[in-house]
């Protein structure tokens, strides 16, 4: 067949691909290379669009033939193989190989540099992920991510550190980019927060928010309060009861249970998702993505679909999750699912998977919401950019949670953050009774483990159990002053 011929095919792909149909777009590039396997583009593309759907042994394989057929730019290939290694398959080793593959084929790659930094913090190597940055800060000073992270390992001790001083000259330095400035506002902020200079941390702490907000890729929606209280309206209104029977999907022998941890962004699931596993019967799955891509994707538009569902299309779903969890922790009898959005979809839990344990993690609600305020999230959770937003929607989710809680009463076990910190020992012992989990004093130091962690508070879980973050809005009584009035509200 013709060159002409192929371009047609693969303006075809192309098409599905830019109209988010993965599954025909996957089927018109493998058919593609099966008759011009030379097409090095199109395996990278395909290899991208098998990671969406969740093949990822597949994606990595067309990563490599990819770099077989002599892919421009080798090294994109090899850092994306990290990344499926690393985030999909908990493949840490094979992971820093690929990476090591991206830096051979091009020394001062900054992406591949980053995410062996990442990786080194993921696994607690606080040595080896200062040199990954100061590498690239070496022939780069401002970069901006790698000195953000560079100063988030070790926190300034007073307000006048050399490191806070780059943070802020980077900031000011013309030219830089929304997205430069937040990246750095948020190290900064962090920072001063840390060596005690409140009003300073959260004034960087805002400029931070609004330069996260004008960094906003176009199209990207402000947070609407009105669609957000009537998505929850929806959600209460499509599960008025429990089903009377769920998921009929068996659990395939051996395979792992679910344990979900749910609750807001920065309520202390990682604390304990990274407790439950020092069990030796379960395991961190970190935050999954099954059920948010379940709802964006074959469910839309959810919730309402779901009264067109047969319970034995709905068990085909739940078996295909349980399916993922044996990919993830194929030994373990519990796998943690640490997703803490997932508090949105309780009544799709419960549809799924009747019998599995769901944890709500809670903490003070004017500390929860500064946290978040705190933190850099992506724009897409458009509410973390502004503190009476946060309000806002933290009132959504508490009147979610009450109805969730009036239908499962409890079932759902709420696990108070700062009622652990202040009394780790019975709360965590109360927490495993309630799952039917044998307990140990011995899991509180949870903060030894070799476990890798994916997560914001990366070095925080590896210190033993501290009470400060306990609190913490009392050094910020003024700045939350309307926060606390839409609490109250």
């Amino acid at each position: 067949m013709s060159a002409a011929e192929a371009q047609r095919r693969v303006a075809e792909a192309l098409r599905f691909d830019r109209a988010g149909q993965v599954q025909e777009a996957i089927s018109a590039y493998r058919a593609i290379v099966a008759r011009w396997p030379q097409l090095a583009d199109v395996w990278y593309r395909l290899a991208a669009l098998e990671r969406r759907a969740g093949n990822f042994e597949a994606a990595l394989a067309a990563y490599e033939r990819a770099l077989a057929e002599n892919l421009r730019r080798p090294e994109e290939a090899c850092l994306n193989r990290a990344v499926i290694l690393a985030e999909d398959l908990r493949d840490y080793a094979g992971a820093e190989r690929e990476l090591g593959r991206a830096l051979a084929l091009k020394p001062d790659y900054a992406p591949a540099l980053l995410n062996l930094g990442n990786l080194h913090e993921d696994l607690g190597q606080r040595q080896a992920a200062i040199a990954a940055y100061e590498r690239i800060l070496a022939s780069d000073p401002v970069h901006p991510a790698a000195l953000a992270r560079r100063v988030s390992i070790e926190h300034p001790a007073s307000p006048d550190d050399p490191w806070i001083d780059r943070l802020r000259a980077a900031i000011a330095r013309p030219g830089t980019a929304p997205d430069a400035r937040a990246t750095l506002g948020f190290a900064l902020g962090l920072a001063l927060d840390a060596c005690g200079a409140y009003p300073e941390a959260f004034a960087a702490y805002s400029a931070a928010n609004r330069d996260s907000r004008a960094a906003a890729p176009p199209g990207t929606p402000s947070y609407d309060r009105e669609a957000q209280e009537r998505y929850v309206d929806r959600l209460i209104a499509a599960f008025p009861a429990l089903p009377v029977s769920g998921s009929a999907a068996p659990r395939p022998p051996g395979a792992p249970q679910p344990i979900f941890v749910c609750g807001m962004f920065r309520s202390g699931s990682t604390l304990t998702e990274r407790l439950l596993a020092r069990a030796a019967q379960v395991a961190s799955g970190g935050e999954l993505e099954f059920l948010p891509r379940l709802v964006a994707e074959r469910l839309a538009p959810y919730p309402e679909s779901l009264r067109h569902w047969s319970p034995e299309a709905l068990a085909g779903l739940a078996a295909g999750y349980l399916e993922g969890l044996a990919r993830v922790a194929p030994r373990a009898s519990f796998v943690v699912d640490k997703r803490p959005d997932n508090f949105l979809h309780l009544g799709l839990v419960r549809t799924l998977f009747p019998a599995a344990p769901i944890v709500h993690t809670v903490r003070d609600p004017l500390d929860n919401c500064l946290s978040i305020f705190f933190l850099h999230l992506d724009q897409g959770l458009s509410y973390a950019l502004d503190l009476e937003d946060i309000g806002h929607y933290y009132r959504q989710y508490r009147r979610l949670m009450a109805h969730w809680k009036a239908l499962c009463g409890p079932r759902i076990i709420e696990f108070d953050y700062d009622r652990f910190v202040a009394e780790p020992a019975a709360r965590g012992r109360e927490l495993f009774e309630a799952l039917g989990l044998s307990w140990s004093e011995d899991f509180l130091q949870a903060h030894r483990g070799e476990a890798p962690v994916r997560t914001a508070s990366v070095w925080q879980v590896r210190e033993p159990i501290y009470t400060r973050s306990s609190g913490r809005a009392r050094h910020y009584a003024a700045q939350l002053a309307g926060l606390r009035a839409w609490l109250a509200g």
